[in-house]
């Protein structure tokens, strides 16, 4: 069975960072490889260089797999071949499915395909280190996509740390590790 940990924190966090060191440690601890799965699409400019800004980080001895969607046969692939998977991230690879579907959004889709995910790291023997975005601290969006969008990330967060080994909070630069912290009801 696979573990699972998930890194989440803001925009500019340092989220993707902590988790690419937290991979690398893991891999010398191990001594095996890394697969990455990049979830992002271009569609801007802006978006071109936040991806570049990953692919220069990332080293050149890790696989990189570019699933947008269907990221599950990713995790699957990658599993084969790695110890150590990182995915980033959650909430793009929601954005990309949320957009997918346009006016009908549908939310079993949706809750499915975030339970594809999950069950896949299960699967695999490899840990799978999950990035996400924290969208829920900020105010209220002013148009309904963005409601649908911050309330599904939400309870796409939460289920992934309900089934997380580890779960780390990235602020500042600075990782908290929530499950050693957490107050259990």
């Amino acid at each position: 069975m696979g573990k699972i940990i998930l890194v989440t924190g803001g925009a500019r966090s340092g989220k993707s960072l902590f988790a690419e060191n937290y991979a690398k440690k893991y891999a010398n601890d191990l001594k095996n490889n890394i697969s990455y799965v990049a979830t992002a699409e271009i569609y801007d400019e802006e978006m071109r260089e936040r991806i570049l800004l990953h692919k220069k980080r990332r080293p050149k001895e890790w696989t990189t797999y570019e699933f947008p969607k269907n990221a599950s046969v990713a995790i699957e692939k990658a599993g084969e071949q790695s110890d150590i998977i990182l995915f980033d991230c959650l909430t793009i690879y929601l954005s990309n499915l949320i957009l997918s579907m346009e006016e009908n959004i549908d939310e079993k889709i949706i809750e499915d395909e975030i339970n594809l995910l999950i069950n896949s790291a299960n699967k695999v023997s490899a840990a799978t280190i999950f990035v996400t975005n924290e969208v829920g601290a900020g105010i209220v969006p002013e148009n309904k996509l963005s409601r649908i969008f911050r309330d599904f990330a939400g309870k796409m967060n939460q289920k992934f740390a309900e089934n997380a080994d580890e779960v780390y909070c990235v602020i500042s630069g600075c990782a908290v590790d929530l499950k050693k912290i957490m107050v259990k009801w």
